[in-house]
């Protein structure tokens, strides 16, 4: 019976790269990757032949079920790897993984390199739990409001961020939730691996001062048992009219203001309606 194999590779320092990853990559028919000249380099590198077809965010959802119908008519195994890390976290994977235990197609992990696991592991810190989140939304209300529900329900959080975006996260942070303790780190596994342990103030001075700060990816630790909030007074719910009216005021069109109340947790159907009665108005 044919298997897929979610393979992990290199975030960096291609020494971390496992035997048994290897030769998986080796035996398959194929490899699904996200970047197949970014795995090309990968595969030269360590003799590996094997065939790749690309399988990346935007087109997994159709790329996958493909693969998974040919593993089925011509019983063969696959791998599927993302760039660096390991597929399906903050990463392409899945889409093809969901699609292949669906079809009754044995996944098998072939365990190695993840980011955030690195980072947790040199931050210095203590907790028994932590939520990962990945990348947080880039818009500045929607990044406030997702960090204060992080603030309010966890002890520590994981973030993936951009070099051109820490900045902004990290000073984000240090105005939303008073009291975090970070722990930014940058070219995990590579010669110029850097970590900066502080206060998200202590952290962006670092940072300012860091003229090739704006190179590599970054993931966060953040420490908030020491994080204080005032706690949310149950309040009167707006109607769905009033509380799009309030975002167009401050400047927000339509359309973002409707995806921000659905992303609030607010029906899709009953936003758009509201919206339609909004505009009804705003025509009379």
């Amino acid at each position: 019976m044919s298997t897929l194999y979610v393979v992990a590779t290199p975030i960096g320092n291609l020494s971390d790269m496992s035997p048994r990853a290897v030769e998986t990559l080796k035996n398959v028919s194929l490899i699904a990757a996200e970047d197949t000249r970014v795995t090309r380099k990968l595969t030269t590198h360590f003799g590996i032949d094997t065939p790749l077809i690309s399988c990346h965010q935007h087109n997994e959802r159709s790329r996958g079920p493909e693969i998974i119908a040919r593993m089925l008519s011509e019983n063969i195994d696959v791998a599927v790897v993302t760039d660096a890390g390991t597929p399906a976290i903050s990463d392409p994977g899945t889409q093809i993984v969901k699609a292949a235990a669906e079809a009754g197609i044995p996944v098998i992990a072939v365990a190695g390199p993840s980011a955030f696991a690195s980072a947790v592991s040199v931050s210095g810190m203590d907790f028994s739990s932590f939520t990962f989140y990945g990348f947080l939304p880039r818009n500045a209300g929607e990044l406030k409001e997702k960090l204060l529900a992080i603030g309010r329900k966890d002890e520590a959080a994981i973030f993936h961020e951009s070099p051109h975006r820490v900045k902004a996260l990290v000073k984000a942070i240090g105005e939303t939730l008073p009291g975090t303790r970070l722990s930014v780190s940058c070219d995990l596994t590579k010669l110029h691996e850097l970590t900066l342990r502080g206060t998200p103030e202590e952290i962006l001075s670092a940072l300012e001062a860091n003229e090739k700060s704006e190179k590599g990816e970054y993931c966060l630790v953040a420490d908030l048992r020491a994080v204080d909030l005032p706690v949310e007074q149950p309040t009167a719910q707006a109607s769905l009219e009033a509380r799009l009216f309030d975002l167009m005021l401050n400047d927000v069109p339509m359309r973002e203001a409707i995806e921000r109340l659905t992303a609030q947790g607010e029906k899709k159907n009953a936003v758009k309606a509201a919206a339609l009665r909004v505009k009804t108005m705003l025509e009379g």
